[in-house]
């Protein structure tokens, strides 16, 4: 067994048990984080199982399909998202979980073929208020999950959200409890959502405990990140 192979079996153990520590029996989708990853590591984590595939670089993940197109892999684009990309980004990918703004999802909508099935859509809310990162504060977050919930093309799923980064269980927990009780208000809103995208591969056990239905991981799959 390769080591990808390998370190895909204990993530996917882990996730397993924590989801029994926590009682839960609704499903967490592992994402493979695989910016900066070589196309052949991802082709072996698909032969070993793995579906879905995240990458934060347009031109990169392009390259990557296209090496890849034999493989039937499902794209998330988890990258900040510039105007003049969200065309090709609606055409080449399953999921967008990085939707902060609603020109975004507009540019989204306007450009997403009708030929595919709706564009999965996660809002990125910015839970430890970081100026360094994207997302937006979870007072703006019903007014752009009303907009963005009535543009046709994309499909509204839930909430994604990158808190910063900590060693302290405890403080893992409540960040992740914030985007929890936001993704609960929105349901509680009325809002048909069931994505809850938290967690990495040093926190991802922590998320799972408070939620998470997705879990990003990188490094704890393929190892540190390279150009190979």
């Amino acid at each position: 067994m390769n080591i990808i192979a390998n370190s895909l079996q204990v993530i996917q153990a882990n996730i397993l048990k924590a989801k029994q520590a926590a009682n839960r029996e609704d499903a967490v989708k592992l994402l493979a984080v695989s910016k900066a990853q070589g196309a052949e590591k991802l082709r072996k984590a698909y032969l070993a199982g793995q579906i879905a595939f995240g990458e934060n670089y347009l031109q990169e993940a392009l390259n990557k399909q296209a090496l890849l197109e034999d493989c039937n892999i499902e794209w998330h684009f988890i990258g900040p998202i510039q105007s003049n990309k969200t065309q090709p980004i609606s055409q080449h990918f399953n999921w967008v979980h990085s939707v902060d703004r609603l020109k975004i999802a507009q540019r989204l909508s306007n450009t997403r073929p009708s030929t595919l099935p709706p564009l999965n859509i996660c809002i990125q809310i910015n839970s430890s208020h970081e100026s360094s990162k994207s997302g937006i504060n979870e007072e703006a977050l019903l007014a752009l999950a009303t907009e963005i919930a009535e543009l046709p093309r994309i499909h509204l799923r839930g909430l994604m959200a990158i808190p910063a980064p900590t060693e302290d269980i405890d403080q893992q927990h409540q960040q992740f409890k914030t985007v929890k009780n936001a993704f609960t208000h929105l349901q509680q809103k009325g809002f048909d959502i069931d994505t809850l995208s938290i967690g990495m591969s040093n926190d991802y056990m922590a998320a799972i405990a408070e939620g998470a239905t997705i879990v990003r991981i990188g490094s704890a799959l393929f190892g540190e990140r390279n150009n190979t």
